[in-house]
């Protein structure tokens, strides 16, 4: 074959082959080139360029599919970090992220529909106790258990979420107030029942407010007064359901505005402290004073320890308002034991430990310190401190009363009776006094069982090498029956109400026995 015909411009082929490399270069791979039963060069010009055609197509389509995997796993990644997000590792619940979003999307429904949603908020009673005493482990299996009981106690429409530590709530759709309380008790009950964990039977109850999503509300909002009722609920008592009411709104309103007065207290020169004696029963000489705090409040005069001692716990003030109380009392009882006109009594000072302070391995320090400033004997101060504190106090519990006890500090356990009162912690707490609580002395001369069970107790304590100090003495009778049954020292307002500083030392300056006539 020629040249000149090879390649002679009026061969239509070279026409379609241009037009089909045109066609592969805009992009359609399924382009192909038919060849002439001539079979010459330009023939194998169109089948090489048909051969790369579908190589081409080939290498698309496993770019396609490497593509479409590609963003398949993407679209799976998202959706896991999606559900992460919006899930609670430990119990697989909804978070509160996604509780909030529900909610918001549960009131712009309502908003349509008139329809309401409710929000249930409960957080566990007495979790922390088990978390110290038990492990994480175990609280974490706590947590498990509590969010089963919650699911297993809701409707399949209702949506459970765990708010974080031992929180969780429900959103209940399209519900009215009497079923939304109805479902809480009913979650309340199932949380109740006692749990058995790795051989443990624990019990962990709930305290629960209940919020209707009312129109025009944002989440954040509901969430805040759904709380507002919880804790309503845990300061009654615990273990119930209480219902946001405007009023409750208020009242944390005011609280709040005590918390940052309260700081102010704290630094200034609000806070006063009271002493009530405590009498040995045989001479009616005073053996002891315990310092009580009060809070001279700019407007509300003496405020008592009862209405800010809680908020000073829940808002870790407690250690700073604890370290006032050391401080001032211990300087004090110098004072009493330095001037000539007060010095002739011996007495120790009494002060109330929080079990916060037991958490701080820096209170050691602090009474260390308190006492040496004072050039005061440690056995002079004696810490008073409650049951359920002791009781379920961790090691870094034991290791502070350990080391206090080596110091040489009194310890005292306060209000017993209200308890545990068991012999086997008795026995092994390191303490060395026991305050029996007045609910026990109270029924004396009302219940005639009362006589034999105060000596029971008194036999108990004894039987522990304890001393003991009873609590509520109101009458001479009183008085002369635990003096009559072996008791030593009592406290009560038959001897004297607290007193301010003042007051006390002008009694301490002219009488040496109590009552003060």
């Amino acid at each position: 074959m020629s040249e000149g015909k090879m390649y002679s411009g009026d061969d239509p082929r070279l026409g379609l082959l241009l037009d089909g490399i045109v066609r592969l270069a805009a992009g359609d791979l399924n382009t192909r080139i038919d060849v002439s039963e001539a079979r010459d060069e330009i023939d194998a010009v169109i089948m090489g360029t048909n051969l790369l055609a579908e190589d081409l197509q080939i290498v698309y389509e496993e770019l396609e599919q490497r593509v479409r995997a590609r963003t398949q796993q993407l679209n799976e990644a998202h959706l896991a970090m999606q559900h992460m997000a919006m899930t609670d590792p430990l119990t697989g619940l909804n978070n509160r992220s996604a509780f909030a979003a529900a909610l918001s999307e549960a009131q712009a429904s309502g908003a349509q529909s008139g329809r309401k949603a409710a929000i249930l908020l409960l957080d566990m009673d007495g979790f922390k106790a088990i978390n110290d005493s038990l492990g994480h482990t175990i609280g974490d299996k706590v947590l498990e258990t509590v969010a089963n009981r919650i699911t297993g106690a809701v409707r399949d429409q209702d949506m459970v979420a765990r708010m974080g530590g031992d929180e969780f709530a429900v959103l209940i759709p399209d519900v009215t107030p009497a079923i939304a309380a109805s479902i809480g008790n009913r979650i309340l009950a199932a949380v109740v029942g006692v749990m058995e964990i790795d051989g443990q039977h624990l019990r962990c109850g709930a305290s629960m407010g209940l919020r209707m999503a009312d129109p025009g509300h944002q989440a954040e909002e509901l969430m805040m007064e759904a709380d507002i009722a919880m804790y309503e609920s845990k300061a009654d008592g615990r273990g119930r359901l209480r219902v946001f009411e405007p009023a409750m709104l208020h009242a944390r309103q005011m609280r709040n505005q005590l918390v940052g007065e309260l700081k102010e207290a704290i630094t200034g020169s609000q806070l006063v402290l009271y002493y009530q004696p405590i009498i040995r029963l045989d001479t009616r000489e005073i053996e002891g004073v315990e310092a009580l705090v009060r809070w001279n409040h700019p407007t509300r005069g003496l405020v008592m320890p009862d209405e800010f001692i809680p908020i000073a716990e829940e808002t870790g003030m407690i250690s700073d308002l604890g370290g006032w109380v050391l401080r001032t009392a211990v300087g004090q009882l110098k004072q009493w034991r330095t001037d000539p006109l007060t010095s002739g009594h011996n007495f120790s000072m009494r002060i109330n430990v929080s079990a916060a302070d037991l958490q701080r391995l820096e209170f050691i320090e602090d009474v260390r310190e308190a006492l040496a400033s004072a050039g005061l004997d440690p056995s002079l101060l004696v810490l008073e401190l409650t049951e359920s504190a002791v009781i379920q106090g961790n090691d870094l519990d034991r290791y502070t009363l350990n080391s206090l006890r080596r110091l040489g500090v009194g310890l005292e356990i306060d209000d017993f009776g209200t308890g545990y009162s068991s012999i086997s912690y008795l026995r092994q707490l390191p303490v060395d006094t026991v305050k029996v609580d007045r609910t026990l002395l109270s029924a004396l001369g009302s219940d005639p069982s009362q006589p034999a069970l105060l000596a029971a107790v008194l036999q108990l304590i004894r039987a522990c090498g304890l001393a003991a100090v009873w609590e509520g003495v109101e009458s001479a009778d009183q008085a002369e029956y635990l003096l009559s049954i072996g008791c030593t020292s009592g406290q009560g307002y038959y001897f004297s109400r607290p007193l301010p500083e003042e007051q006390l030392t002008e009694q301490l300056k002219h009488h040496k026995t109590w009552p003060v006539t």
